[in-house]
């Protein structure tokens, strides 16, 4: 009975020895617990999406390859595919793996928003705890509980879709859904708490400064970057994120012309993979998972370097190669041009656009409507923050072409979309080109009608300044001077003047009467004011 005792009581011991080791663990880190939390319900409702998704397409597919396990295998697949991680499909015809590299990009919106909406959340409760007396939650704990508990379910997912057909490439998984889960939780966790935008700390400025060039070490200060610096740069960031929209908006243009244009293929290929419905909606879906992507192939269509549609296939302005023949029939395939044609010539002005797009922007900072000319950048910082700008768009063009391209299979399908190494350069070259130009010539031109402006109200006209010029004896040669009459000279005053002469000798005093006092005045003043009685006046 004493050991039985003693056991309990040991059991009780450690039991409230755990329970408030996880109190404290608790109140050191309050925004942890609720972040991971919020990570893994991201998790858990991005997979439970796909798996209603998969399910619905299986149960209403007539001819279904595997039970439910299969189609919840591939659920996983499809979910760590959506975060651009790269899957290899096993069973194959030749017996060969073949890896899947596209990400719809349509599919990344769904993890990207559940992860920023998760941290978002997972602040504003801890800022609502913190307002009640609790302890203060640091967003460093929350963006680490978000990312923690979004990367364990992630992490399970993974392991379980490794046992279906649709396996993923752990390096691909070790690399993208870490990236995603970070910066989409950051980005929550920043917007939570207002979008700070305080001085950088000072080992990332004391890194700034020793990488930067020594011409562009006067821009950062103790403090940060300096106001003009800054003002410079988020303008270069504004028009970068404009030129970004045009090109990939002129993208998506280049493709719905191009569908409208090869219609028949485009519907003879729908026709051709399946005759059922159900097929033919899971075909629409893809399809239109895939628009974000064929807006980025456009993009990079107009750019210049095209797209790669198998081995030694390249479709562009300049090429001449058509589709290779060993590409699987699909409507967004099809609508791709398969040779140079003066139509497809018409694909240059979306790049041309993007630059023009980016020297508005830039201008609007540089040379604002209704500034000085004094207030306005010089001709080398107007094409300064045009080139940032360039920079910044082609970065983001180079992204976005390797996440919309990527591997369907092995050789004629190992790559298809645009090569990111071809796409930025091409965006960076046709939009500083571009946008030093206009840039140039739009400042210019403002600082100009500024200027003449700001003369017209300090200066007087040049009529005004030829009239001061000339001498006095010429400005009035050749006027004839009207002749005037002469003023006659006033008549002196009569001395026996008397003003009220022309009263009678018995008249009362006039109350106006320069002897009459201030009180009589005001005394007929009221008495001539008031109004008369109706009767005496009938």
């Amino acid at each position: 009975m004493a050991d039985v005792t003693h056991l309990t009581e040991r059991g009780t011991s450690r039991i409230t020895s755990l329970s408030s080791l996880l109190t404290r663990m608790r109140d050191r880190s309050p925004g942890l617990a609720a972040g991971a939390f919020g990570g893994a319900l991201a998790a858990g409702l991005g997979l439970g999406s796909f798996a209603v998704l998969v399910m619905v397409l299986w149960i209403s597919s007539p001819y279904p390859d595997s039970g439910p396990g299969g189609a919840l295998h591939v659920a996983a697949a499809l979910w760590l595919l959506a975060h651009g991680a790269e899957l290899v499909r096993t069973e194959t015809l030749s017996g060969v793996p073949a890896p899947v590299g596209i990400t719809p990009l349509l599919l990344l919106v769904l993890p990207t928003w559940l992860l920023h909406r998760a941290a978002r959340d997972a602040a504003d409760t801890d800022a609502e705890g913190d307002e009640d007396g609790g302890s203060e939650a640091s967003p460093r704990a929350v963006w680490a509980g978000v990312v923690t508990g979004y990367l364990s379910v992630g992490g399970a997912a993974a392991l379980y879709a490794s046992g279906g057909e649709l396996r993923p490439s752990w390096a691909w998984t070790a690399v993208c859904l870490p990236v995603v889960a970070a910066a989409a939780a950051g980005a929550g966790v920043w917007t939570a708490y207002g979008r700070p935008s305080g001085p950088l700390p000072a080992r990332w400025r004391r890194r700034l400064t020793a990488a930067l060039p020594g011409g562009l070490r006067r821009f950062v200060t103790d403090e940060g970057l300096e106001p003009g610096a800054r003002r410079a740069l988020a303008s270069a960031v504004r028009a970068a994120g404009a030129g970004v929209a045009v090109l990939v908006g002129g993208g998506a243009l280049l493709v719905a012309a191009s569908s409208v244009w090869h219609g028949g293929a485009a519907r003879d290929s729908f026709l051709q993979l399946t005759e059922v419905w159900s097929g033919r909606f899971a075909v629409l879906l893809l399809c239109v998972a895939l628009v974000p992507n064929a807006a980025v192939w456009g993009a990079a269509y107009g750019l210049g370097p095209g797209v790669v549609l198998g081995a030694g296939h390249v479709a562009g302005p300049l090429s001449s190669a058509g589709p290779g023949s060993l590409l699987p029939p699909f409507p967004l395939l099809a609508a791709v041009p398969g040779t140079a044609t003066p139509w497809g010539w018409g694909a240059v002005a979306v790049p041309v656009a993007a630059g023009v797009t980016v020297a508005w922007f830039t201008v609007a900072a540089a040379a604002p409507k209704g500034g000085t000319r004094e207030e306005a950048w010089s001709r080398g910082r107007t094409a300064a923050v045009v080139g940032l700008a360039s920079v910044l768009c082609g970065a983001a063009v180079a992204g976005l072409a390797g996440l919309a391209g990527g591997p369907l299979g092995v050789d004629a399908l190992a790559h298809l979309g645009p090569v990111w190494w071809q796409a930025g350069p091409a965006a960076v070259g046709w939009v500083g080109v571009v946008g030093v130009l206009v840039a140039g010539g739009v400042r210019g031109w403002r600082v100009r009608v500024s200027g003449r402006h700001r003369l017209r109200v300090a200066l007087p006209s040049a009529k005004t300044w030829f009239s001061w010029a000339r001498p006095r004896s010429s400005r009035s040669a050749g006027k004839a001077e009207p002749v005037l009459p002469p003023t006659p000279a006033p008549e002196p005053p009569d001395p026996t003047f008397e003003p009220y002469d022309f009263l009678p000798a018995d008249a009362p005093p006039s109350p106006w009467h320069e002897d009459a006092t201030r009180e009589s005045r005001w005394a007929a003043l009221k008495e001539a004011s008031t109004l008369a009685d109706p009767e005496e006046l009938g």
